[in-house]
């Protein structure tokens, strides 16, 4: 029953069946019988679960399952007190409502890897990073909600799930690895106490 981490670059399609004109998920994992834990849109980078227990996918990617994701977002301009405040309180896109979430404007991290395309970016429009935490994940939802505020996403690289995150597994775009679903558990369970504090 393998949990696999992987780094997906940009552009690839969260799918293993062929695609007309980009990469997916077989043209980087060769192992029989896996499948996401959950998704990111093609334009969307970094750290997807894979497994092949179905039981095991329903309870990462459930949204009751209250995992968090932790993403890095570069948008276009620069928040000010009440903008992140905004993010961070339920926020109605028109088809629902986000739960609360934590937010915070960061540095640009000096670790991350550099786009294949870069983004566009305009002289006369600055562009900032936030760290974003959020316990659901609805579709390009992080996206939604940045336009929502006036700050479009330029670029987004989910970093976390869950226990799991590339600050303590590194891996490069296109990179994988093998870890224990012991360590899911005990995630899972160290975020229920800090929860029900």
């Amino acid at each position: 029953m393998p949990l696999i981490l992987f780094n997906k670059p940009f552009q690839v399609m969260c799918q293993f069946s062929p695609h007309p004109t980009r990469k997916t998920l077989a043209d980087f994992l060769d192992i029989p019988g896996i499948y996401p834990a959950g998704r990111l849109d093609a334009d969307s980078e970094g750290l997807l679960l894979l497994t092949d227990d179905g039981k095991l996918q329903h309870r990462i990617s459930h949204p009751d399952s209250k995992q968090p994701k932790t993403y890095i977002v570069q948008v276009e301009g620069i928040p000010d007190d009440d903008t992140l405040t905004r993010l961070r309180e339920p926020l109605n896109l028109g088809d629902f409502v986000t739960q609360r979430c934590d937010v915070k404007q960061i540095e640009p991290p000096e670790w991350l890897w550099e786009r294949n395309p870069p983004i566009r970016q305009r002289e006369s429009s600055p562009t900032s990073w936030l760290a974003i935490t959020l316990s659901e994940g609805k579709n390009r939802q992080v996206r939604r909600m940045t336009a929502a505020v006036g700050l479009p996403t330029l670029r987004l690289v989910r970093i976390a799930v869950g226990p799991f995150s590339l600050a303590t597994h590194p891996l490069w775009p296109g990179d994988w690895r093998e870890v224990s679903t012991a360590e899911l558990e005990a995630g899972a369970n160290a975020h229920r106490r800090t929860s029900s504090m």
